[in-house]
């Protein structure tokens, strides 16, 4: 049995792993239409169609994966499918940085998508290395570490790509995703597995664990969030082009009110783990699931591109208790001998919310116009927090 001081080692380690991580996964994300035209010749005419297949194809191979590789961690350990995941995807990055063609940078995200994972490895380890009590505070933090790193990611890659160049950033991400390979290989311990629980015991099928409610409930509602956190990206530099009645440095100011929202729920998502932990999370889910709702709707109504960043922020605030909620359900309606398994299928869940948030952000703002973006967004947030507010008394 893990000491109190082993478990705050292992979530500060991977916290540090969860950062680096996240800022890897993002980091490319400014500059891949320019590395698609300047780096791989794609004609300008071609670069959205190459640029939505190379990201999304790694989104819907790692929902196909990500339940074989979480059943795989519970028989041989989770530790191991860690390595095996930012091994994977630092090689992934590193052939990034060498592709000639867009042929071979899809295919490269292609194999992205088989080694994709560690996020769920990294939810597995901590849920069963912590206590339950502070199993919350846990999720949380690593929220936070993930919210942090996707702001930086951006931000640092544009910065990197500028002073050494575009093929050079794909390295570099590929040299921190080996780091993280190297400090768990060293310094993650494998958890502590329950009592009677052997990696030869025989396996619950995923499709038994589907039946029960609450976790069919659960990966629902974390295809429908992440599907919300998304919708937004492709319509948001043109809605704040809108609302500034100008182009210019858009890309960097839409950046900027972009990640105000994730600076916020960096702040706040250790207060809702807390919260959860001493309230319930049923509670903290719906609050933030309606607040979160509340201010989309809110963001429809603002003419100034100020007070549309202030909403942004606040928006940012309440979302950061949606997902830490969700996995500490799964977490506390699972034993610790399927917590690979759960995760790998929360995984999944949340790669088919980001494929198909992108497509239906992109559709609303197209047909009915971009303030209606965030009307969608915001109703659908309200509906879910309705349904958590129902049925909260059956599920904690």
């Amino acid at each position: 049995m893990q000491t109190k001081q082993n478990w705050k080692i292992v979530l500060a380690i991977l916290t540090c792993n969860v950062v680096l991580m996240s800022a890897s996964y993002t980091m490319l994300i400014p500059f891949l239409p320019l590395y698609l035209m300047k780096e791989l010749g794609v004609a300008q005419a071609d670069v959205n169609m190459w640029n939505g297949a190379i990201f999304s194809i790694s989104f819907l191979v790692g929902a196909v994966m990500a339940p074989i590789w979480g059943k795989m961690a519970d028989k041989k350990g989770r530790k191991i499918m860690a390595v095996r995941s930012s091994v994977g995807l630092a090689i992934t990055y590193f052939l990034g940085g060498i592709v000639t063609s867009p042929e071979q940078l899809f295919m490269v995200r292609v194999l992205q998508g088989f080694a994709a994972g560690l996020w769920a490895s990294e939810l597995a380890i901590i849920s069963a290395s912590v206590p339950m009590e502070k199993l919350g505070l846990s999720l949380g933090v690593m929220q936070a570490a993930l919210t942090s790193g996707a702001v930086i990611g951006p931000l640092l890659g544009g910065v990197l790509a500028e002073v050494f160049g575009m093929r050079a950033s794909f390295m570099i991400a590929g040299g921190a995703l080996f780091t993280i390979s190297l400090i768990t290989i060293f310094f993650v311990p494998e958890p502590p597995r329950e009592a009677g629980d052997t990696s030869d015991r025989p396996q619950v099928k995923q499709r038994e664990l589907l039946r029960n409610p609450v976790i069919k409930q659960m990966l629902i509602l974390a295809v429908l969030v992440q599907m919300v956190i998304l919708i937004l990206q492709p319509i948001i530099t043109l809605y704040v082009a809108q609302l500034r009645g100008s182009m210019d440095n858009i890309v960097l100011i839409a950046g900027i009110v972009f990640s105000l929202g994730g600076i916020a729920s960096s702040l706040s998502a250790p207060f809702w783990g807390r919260m959860g932990q001493k309230k319930s999370f049923g509670k903290t889910m719906y609050m933030a699931m309606g607040g979160a709702g509340i201010c989309l709707l809110i963001q429809a109504i603002p003419n100034r591109l100020m007070l549309f960043a202030v909403m942004q922020f606040v928006t940012g605030l309440f979302f950061a208790g949606i997902n830490p909620s969700i996995s500490a359900v799964l977490a506390n309606n699972t034993g610790s001998s399927v917590r690979g398994s759960i995760f790998g299928m929360l995984f999944s869940a949340q790669q088919l919310g980001s494929m198909a948030g992108p497509l239906l952000g992109g559709a609303v703002g197209t047909y009915w116009g971009l303030k209606e973006v965030f009307i969608v967004a915001g109703v659908i947030m309200i509906l879910t927090s309705t349904f958590v507010c129902s049925t909260r008394g059956n599920v904690y």
